[in-house]
């Protein structure tokens, strides 16, 4: 590390003694075979286990040094902390690249296909198609678009209303409101945290006899697991009422055995950089049907009608995935079930680490579900002696990045003022809004970055 520690008969601190105090000593004429006794009386700095990363960072920018002995009740050293690794931050999910992806990506550069679409795309829809056997699949610019997308595939305008899982990010219900529609959302419940099967069919049975049915229902499938999708569409169907399955977080994830995002008559995924696999932004359009994806395609192109010249009969969108992001994605495709096994062993990790610490429930896998955990999700139980905003504030004082569970859609400012079916007498989504926690969860995560954030929680 650099730094000597000078210690007493009985192994208390004294001081440390750096090479700058040794070049010191030697420009005063100090021998290689001289003892140290003749260095001036210095104090050096210190600090208790009892202090976070940050203040220790605070401590040593404050002294401007960059070594820190860390001393126990008896003033014995356990430990040096150093400022190059003292700032290291352990994030929630950062994109995990490999080599294939440079070899897409350069033989979009060979071949000079640069501009959107290209043989990337095409393969890469194809790819997905395959890997998920849906029979048809569309590369788009975000998952944003291919919710958007999907709402026009079903003819959702102004007037219509759309009904929506609560518990997401606003991505999910943004696309409604672009299209003039009014959101219906729909509370969460506990044993997945997904779309509660009974708070649908409750406002699906309202609607009935208002007689204004939803064009369509986005099923939003929560941080990599897929919602309970037999029930949902056996009561989607009874209603008659479209499913666009929103499973930007879980491509990878199962329902019984079958691959979430394609139960839906739409349904998406999100490549964006914090994903499970990721293209830096995309996202992709699933259907089970030719003249959708046709469809689709043609609108994300700006909508451009087949003649020699520029004519447009409908709106569009550029909406359409890059030749040389869709190779990023190829690439990325290639290690997915290796992206996915390391997230699960991310959170199977934190769940049997901290098994001891009573005050902590995890995120439910149900029977039916493989979930890809794209993030490791843990509760605060109610009578716990702490609360998520503390834990999130002490783990950021070790510089690890938590973050609370999105926060429900019928809370946020600009939807507070449309309806909201809560799953029985009280709200899901609330509480788990109050108590969720998302941990550190990136499929590059090292051991030691696990060991950090297990140790930290231990510690609260």
């Amino acid at each position: 590390m650099g730094v000597l520690l000078l210690v007493d008969a009985a192994g208390r601190f004294e001081r440390t003694v750096t090479d700058g105090d040794i070049r010191r000593l030697m420009l005063a004429g100090g021998e290689l075979t001289d003892s140290l006794a003749g260095i001036p009386v210095a104090e050096s700095v210190v600090i208790t286990k009892r202090h976070s990363r940050r203040d220790a960072l605070e401590i040593m920018q404050a002294h401007v040094i960059n070594h820190l002995p860390v001393v126990d009740e008896d003033g014995k050293v356990v430990d040096v902390l150093m400022r190059s690794e003292l700032d290291e931050q352990v994030l929630l999910s950062t994109p995990h690249m490999g080599d294939a992806e440079r070899e897409f990506v350069e033989d979009a550069f060979r071949t000079n296909w640069i501009a959107p679409l290209g043989p990337n795309v095409d393969a890469f829809e194809c790819e997905v198609a395959e890997r998920v056997s849906s029979p048809h699949a569309v590369a788009l610019s975000s998952g944003t678009a291919a919710i958007h997308l999907a709402l026009r595939m079903l003819d959702v305008k102004q007037g219509d209303t759309v009904f929506c899982s609560t518990l997401t990010f606003a991505a999910s219900v943004n696309p409604i409101m672009y299209q003039g529609a009014e959101p219906v959302l729909i509370d969460s419940e506990p044993e997945s945290w997904n779309m509660s099967p009974l708070a649908l069919e409750r406002a699906l049975e309202e609607a009935r006899r208002e007689g204004r049915l939803p064009k369509a229902v986005i099923v939003v499938c929560l941080y990599g697991q897929s919602a309970d999708m037999d029930p949902i569409m056996d009561i989607c169907k009874r209603y008659g009422v479209d499913v666009i399955e929103d499973a930007a977080e879980s491509l990878g994830a199962k329902y019984k055995s079958k691959a979430s995002g394609t139960f839906g008559r739409l349904g998406i995924y999100s490549f964006n950089g914090n994903k499970i696999i990721t293209t830096s932004g995309g996202g992709m359009l699933l259907t089970q049907e030719e003249d959708l994806a046709k469809r689709a395609r043609f609108l994300a192109t700006q909508a451009r009608d087949p003649a020699p010249h520029y004519q447009h009969s409908t709106v569009g969108y550029n909406y359409r995935m890059s030749n040389i992001l869709a190779g990023v994605g190829r690439g990325q495709l290639k290690v997915l079930e290796e992206r996915v096994a390391a997230r699960r062993r991310v959170f199977e990790t934190y769940r049997t680490e901290l098994a001891s610490v009573e005050w902590l429930s995890w995120m439910p896998e149900p029977d039916w579900s493989y979930s890809t955990h794209w993030l490791s999700v843990c509760e605060i139980l109610p009578d716990a002696p702490t609360t998520t905003v503390d834990v999130i504030r002490r783990l950021a004082d070790e510089f690890i990045e938590a973050r609370p569970v999105w926060k429900p859609m019928h809370l946020q400012p600009v939807f507070e003022n449309f309806k909201y079916v809560q799953h029985s007498n009280h709200s899901v989504s609330d509480g788990l809004f109050e108590r969720g926690i998302c941990l550190p969860s990136g499929s590059n995560m090292s051991d030691a970055d696990l060991e950090r954030v297990v140790k930290t929680l231990r510690s609260i």
